[in-house]
């Protein structure tokens, strides 16, 4: 089965010289493509060029990315109406750099225009700009992919990260969700738009419930994604 993975930060622009990016490492998808080559699929990894996580690759096609824009043309450049899976384990920067400002004496906010802001004014003020979402964008550009979104929350109860994979899939129109970050707890839950929840203790439990949804895949295309996850 043909899968198509992504991995690692995106990163944006604040000004010339510096950058808004995340935590990510990209191990999570890159283990994840690694597993999918090992059991015989032919996997290409959009892998991020500042992710940390550079271990030995399995017979995977790789290709870099940087900015949301960037991801948003890898991933458009690889477009098919075949049947294809897609694990959208990138963390999307969610904001990039807009104006920044510098705050007078009276309290009026001055903008500023440099290639590199300088330190030298003390505190300055910057807007953040949200990026465009690229997981509702997968559907127009693989029409009969079967499309596995993330959610990683850092905030909240695990009843509220599910709430939001369920406003996910009615945003996305994708098939599965791995749910995970501090909000979640331990370990990953697979959901389903059903709203079926399987928790996962590990990566490996994880690797092998998101294996059997590509073999059933590659069976009988589209997916019906009730499955469990034993």
């Amino acid at each position: 089965m043909r899968c198509l993975v992504t991995a690692g930060p995106t990163w944006e622009p604040l000004d010339q010289v510096r950058r808004l990016t995340n935590f990510s490492t990209g191990s999570l998808g890159g283990q994840l493509a690694n597993h999918l080559a090992e059991a015989g699929h032919t996997v290409t990894l959009l892998l991020s060029e500042t992710a940390t996580w550079r271990s030995p690759l399995a017979a995977v096609r790789v290709e870099p990315f940087s900015t949301t824009e960037s991801l948003a043309q890898r991933l458009e450049a690889q477009a098919a109406k075949e049947a294809v899976v897609i694990f959208h384990a990138a963390a999307v920067s969610d904001f990039t750099g807009g104006q920044a400002f510098d705050r007078n004496g009276d309290g009026r906010l001055i903008p500023l225009s440099a290639g590199k802001l300088s330190t030298r004014s003390g505190n300055l003020i910057v807007e953040l700009h949200p990026t465009p979402k690229l997981l509702p964008r997968l559907r127009d550009w693989f029409p009969q992919a079967f499309i596995v979104g993330w959610k990683f929350e850092t905030d909240g109860t695990r009843t509220e990260v599910l709430a939001h994979v369920v406003r996910q899939f009615e945003e996305a129109g994708n098939d599965l969700c791995v749910a995970n970050g501090p909000a979640y707890g331990a370990g990953f839950g697979l959901v389903e738009p059903s709203g079926r929840h399987t928790p996962l203790p590990d990566r490996a439990a994880l690797f092998a419930a998101l294996l059997k949804n590509v073999t059933l895949a590659g069976h009988n295309f589209p997916l019906v994604t009730s499955l469990s996850a034993s």
